[in-house]
């Protein structure tokens, strides 16, 4: 994965641009902890060789694993970064387009990049915190937590 800054005024904006094979949520989580990201958000379009999915279940507490193992076109990637504790959590939702016209969505749990992936990411110079939330079973963004920081 390369990466460039684009602009700096308070926010700073980068494209990120993975590589043919490279993992993708590894690399956004060790690019947020490189850059000690804490309130960003991105969005991305590209292609993956194969991913896998999650759907949460709330009963379960737990996400259900949905691989899929074919090259299919990144046709909508969103998502954040934020602390959980004191270290960056990426969380990523995707939309992927198979060669057959459907298309498939949930959250990311892995991906590798199969041509490319091009991502523009933005920090803020604000903070937000993620806190457990026994209810779901999620880290949720608290926002009362994030004003203390």
């Amino acid at each position: 994965m390369k990466s460039k800054v684009l602009k700096e005024n308070g926010e700073i904006t980068w494209a990120l641009i993975f590589d043919s094979g490279d993992e993708v949520m590894k690399n956004l989580q060790a690019f947020a902890r490189e850059h000690q990201l804490s309130a960003s958000h991105f969005t991305a379009i590209g292609a993956f060789s194969d991913l896998v999915l999650g759907y949460f279940n709330i009963e379960k507490k737990d996400y259900k694993r949905i691989p899929i193992t074919e090259q299919v076109e990144l046709l909508s990637m969103i998502g954040d970064i934020a602390l959980d504790g004191d270290q960056p959590k990426v969380h990523a939702h995707v939309v992927v387009g198979k060669s057959d016209g459907s298309a498939w969505g949930g959250h990311l749990v892995e991906a590798h990049a199969r041509p490319t992936l091009e991502v523009i990411l933005v920090e803020s110079p604000e903070h937000l915190r993620r806190r457990f939330d026994p209810r779901t079973g999620l880290a949720l963004i608290d926002l009362a937590e994030s004003a203390r920081l």
